[in-house]
């Protein structure tokens, strides 16, 4: 369901995205704002700290169960009316999560909630690709995620507040209202573009996934994806239980820790509007992976050099975030353009890959931490960006090379 008459970047196509990056927020602070607020959230059901990172991972494994459906969905029936759908789901079920009785009952909300997060990857993020020339495709997913980043810059910050001043539970209500306010803005800004004509049937649909799957260029460009993005996603998950219990500090001190490693992320996001229109596409994920590396390498210094644990962590954190900022909506984008199938469907496989590869790594690296500590988060840090340089790599420079030889194709 590609959109043949894709738009320039301007003010009036700009309020469709800007009221879908509403409800990414609301998405994303579903996380960010009750993190810091899950050590008294495992107090209030009386449990272990330990379970505080499964608020995350339960999280991002909802999404990975649902993403099969939506985008298909949206394929056959249109990306509207499958994203207005979603987003009152994801209301309601930030509202009844209010009543949870038990910590069991908690994560299963958690799930539910974790719709969300599929329908901005796997139907949202799908429209903007079609709706916007290429490289401003690249630009619009580079401001929306700038946009989306006050999630965990201030995320913290009012989870702090929460936490010593009100309730967990206004969280989920201040998200609530946030969701609601997007639906209305998707409703009256949102394009329609329709499905086509002759639909294929439902039973179709696994089928449709055993193609995009079967794509090994396509899965060494998604694999990418998870990535870049994991080491940043294993820190907000596991910083909580770090910060506060290991190395000591307050909910605020371990709010105010994460403006400068989000502010990264944010000049990375600047940085690539600025050069994305200046170099072959592709550039920046080059350029990105190595500055990743060399941040979890300085962040892991202060293993060695306990005195200086919290300057060598904010310093290389905040390097790994800038360069997945210059590198993410590239990774994306390359990855989303591979494969020939419905771009619903392509979305929806590319988002059932980042989530279970979320909650793996969460998980595993939960695991860990209870044996071995910070120590846990920083080595497979630098193992998950190691593994960029092998066989992703490679697919990245085969697709900047097929992009070459079409461009030069088209020019002769």
């Amino acid at each position: 369901m590609q959109n043949t008459q894709a738009k320039t970047l301007g003010l009036a196509t700009l309020m469709f995205p800007l009221a879908l990056v509403l409800f990414e927020l609301a998405t994303y602070i579903c996380n960010d704002l009750i993190q810091p607020a899950m050590l008294p959230i495992t107090q209030y059901f009386g449990v272990s700290p330990t379970w505080a990172p499964s608020a995350m991972s339960f999280y991002l494994l909802g999404g990975a169960g649902v993403a099969w459906l939506f985008g298909p969905l949206s394929d056959r029936y249109g990306r509207k009316k499958v994203l207005l759908a979603g987003v009152l789901f994801f209301t309601v079920c930030c509202l009844v999560i209010l009543v949870t009785q038990n910590m069991y009952q908690f994560l299963i909300l958690r799930f539910l909630q974790g719709s969300g997060l599929t329908i901005v990857s796997a139907v949202g993020y799908a429209a903007v690709q079609e709706s916007f020339e290429e490289r401003d495709a690249v630009k619009v997913m580079a401001l929306m995620t700038n946009i989306s980043l006050l999630a965990p810059l201030l995320g913290p910050v009012f989870g702090a507040f929460l936490i010593d001043h009100i309730s967990w539970h206004w969280g989920f209500i201040f998200i609530a209202l946030m969701s609601l306010v997007s639906w209305f803005g998707l409703k009256a800004y949102m394009p329609e573009v329709k499905p086509p004509v002759e639909k294929k049937p439902m039973s179709d649909l696994f089928g449709d996934f055993k193609k995009v799957y079967a794509d090994s260029h396509f899965l060494s460009l998604a694999i990418a994806l998870p990535l870049v993005v994991l080491p940043l996603m294993l820190w907000i998950s596991i910083s909580p239980v770090m910060l506060v219990n290991e190395l000591g500090l307050s909910s605020l001190q371990y709010g105010l820790f994460q403006i400068p490693i989000f502010g990264g992320l944010i000049l990375g996001n600047i940085v690539l509007i600025k050069v994305v229109d200046r170099y072959p596409l592709g550039k920046t994920i080059l350029a990105g992976f190595p500055i990743m590396l060399a941040g979890a390498v300085i962040a892991a210094l202060g293993l060695v050099v306990p005195s200086l644990t919290l300057p060598f962590l904010l310093i290389g954190l905040t390097l790994v975030s800038f360069g997945e900022g210059i590198a993410v909506s590239v990774v994306f984008r390359f990855a989303f353009s591979s494969s020939d199938m419905p771009k619903g469907t392509v979305a929806a496989a590319m988002s059932i890959l980042n989530m279970l590869c979320f909650f793996t790594g969460i998980e595993i690296v939960r695991e860990l931490y209870s044996h071995f500590h910070m120590a846990a988060y920083l080595l497979a840090s630098i193992l998950i960006i190691l593994i960029w340089f092998t066989f992703p790599r490679r697919a990245l420079l085969k697709g900047m090379r097929l992009r070459a030889e079409a461009e030069a194709k088209e020019q002769a």
